[in-house]
């Protein structure tokens, strides 16, 4: 396996993670980095940063530099992947074994996906085909009698006399 089994590329979230060859289950795929700043720095960062991992109670990882090519790993509510640390350091290894061509995918937890994402916002496979199903299965609630009878109106012109 080569030293970076992975591409950075276009997904249907954005910029996404892709494997270039298959990778192994219990795989290590990449390291999270950026650099280590306290919780309370982090509180103090401008707007909603979205690139922050919680180290311990104390520091946090800021990965919201380009180089850290972590931060283009997709949120899956069923992944491929699984987040881990070690020695104070994050990385992520495959779940599975992970096909050429598929996005690399790990879930970014409650939290995380609470304050960013929403459950009517994911955009992955799991979710997409959950409100699919959901839209397909319910019941096509009928328009008022106004709109209908507007929608009459519009079909049938009424005749001019000349």
């Amino acid at each position: 396996m080569s030293a970076r089994p992975f591409r950075i590329g276009r997904s249907t979230t954005g910029l996404g993670m892709f494997a270039t060859e298959r990778i192994p289950k219990n795989t290590r795929i990449f390291e999270y980095t950026g650099r280590i700043i306290t919780n309370e720095a982090a509180d103090r960062l401008p707007g909603k940063p979205r690139y922050l991992y919680d180290l311990n109670k104390k520091f946090t990882l800021d990965g919201s530099p380009r180089s850290n090519l972590g931060r283009y790993a997709n949120h899956s509510c069923r992944p491929n992947a699984v987040d881990y640390t070690y020695r104070g350091r994050v990385y992520v290894k495959s779940l599975r074994a992970i096909d050429p061509g598929e996005e690399i995918t790990y879930d970014y937890g409650k939290i995380y996906f609470n304050a960013f994402i929403g459950k009517e916002n994911c955009l992955c496979v799991k979710c997409v085909a959950r409100r699919e199903k959901e839209a397909g299965s319910s019941p096509k609630l009928a328009a008022p009698a106004s709109v209908r009878a507007e929608k009459r109106r519009v079909a049938r012109p009424e005749n001019t006399a000349t």
